[in-house]
């Protein structure tokens, strides 16, 4: 059987497949659908300084092909995630990456030291790019901010760092660059597409946020292209993340350089997904004749013949 374990530098996983943050809670809320230990590792929602209340309703618009939110982070804080959500998450037999978010390198700093000494977590991914709270964009905007934060986590904390990017910025490698160069791990890519629904006729927006992340199948041609460029520019690993929704999905991804993938938006309506392409991932490496599933990554051919797995 093929081997499906991959290594993103310090981070290994026993398999690509991840679910990503804010589409599976802290996985108590899938517990009924999911063997969570089939999976590569698990991205609970994003854990802040402080409580944050999230922005007001309506929160979520259904678009034609994807999903447009404006949660705004609600999450219980960082007290509550140590006390009642650690000890729940790193019992499920996979890897538990903890994705944070703050509103300055010192609050990111002051988040990874108290972090640092749970030698159960695995990696930690510094949310820089959610596209609806004040200031969550603009680190990762700035190529600066993004190489310092990723400086500052990575000196307060033994863990792995995933940075998580937008795709909101005229050059995602610029930005990808400079969280290699603070010290990154990974760069997962891409966070939601900023957007907007209105109603016409109320002259009002659907969003009580005004503005959203759009995920889900509309965003992963651009999902893609990011991928692509980022790994033509940056040596460290990549976690493709968008429109996810089939094994297909999954192989497009590897393909263009990604050696891990998060299932996102899909979640919401397929909660077994991500288990389900575990499997799928095992049969279609098979028929490829394919031994590893690194044999996979990066091999896009803009042209001459496919490569053989098996060489």
């Amino acid at each position: 059987m093929p081997e499906l374990d991959v290594e993103l530098n310090r981070l290994k996983l026993k398999n690509p497949i991840l679910v990503a943050s804010g589409t599976f809670g802290y996985a108590r809320e899938m517990q009924a659908y999911t063997d969570f230990s089939r999976l590569g590792g698990i991205v609970p929602k994003t854990v802040t300084p402080l409580p944050r209340p999230g922005n007001p309703p309506p929160r979520t618009v259904e678009t034609s092909a994807g999903l447009l939110n404006s949660i705004g982070l609600d999450n219980d804080g960082l007290d509550v995630f140590l006390e009642k959500h650690l000890d729940y998450l790193c019992g499920l037999g996979t890897a538990l990456i903890v994705n944070i978010a703050a509103k300055n390198i010192d609050e990111f700093r002051t988040m990874a030291e108290r972090l640092a000494p749970e030698s159960r977590i695995a990696a930690l991914e510094l949310n820089i790019s959610c596209p609806n709270v004040s200031g969550g964009v603009d680190m990762g905007s700035d190529p600066q901010l993004t190489e310092a934060v990723v400086k500052a986590v990575r000196e307060a904390c033994p863990h792995p760092i995933i940075a998580k990017l937008t795709p909101n910025v005229t050059s995602v490698p610029t930005i990808a660059a400079a969280a290699a160069a603070g010290g990154a791990d990974a760069v997962a890519l891409i966070n939601t597409v900023q957007g907007m629904a209105v109603d016409w006729r109320r002259r009002k927006p659907r969003l009580g946020g005004i503005l959203g992340g759009l995920s889900g199948p509309a965003i992963k041609p651009v999902a893609l292209r990011i991928v692509y460029q980022v790994a033509r520019a940056v040596s460290i690993p990549i976690i493709g993340i968008g429109g996810i929704q089939s094994i297909d999905d999954v192989m497009d991804f590897l393909v263009v350089g990604a050696s891990a993938v998060q299932i996102g938006t899909a979640n919401f309506y397929n909660p077994t997904l991500a288990t389900q392409l575990v499997d799928e991932l095992d049969r279609c490496l098979e028929a490829e004749k394919c031994q590893r599933v690194q044999d996979v990554i990066g091999t896009l051919q803009a042209d001459g013949p496919v490569p053989a797995c098996n060489r």
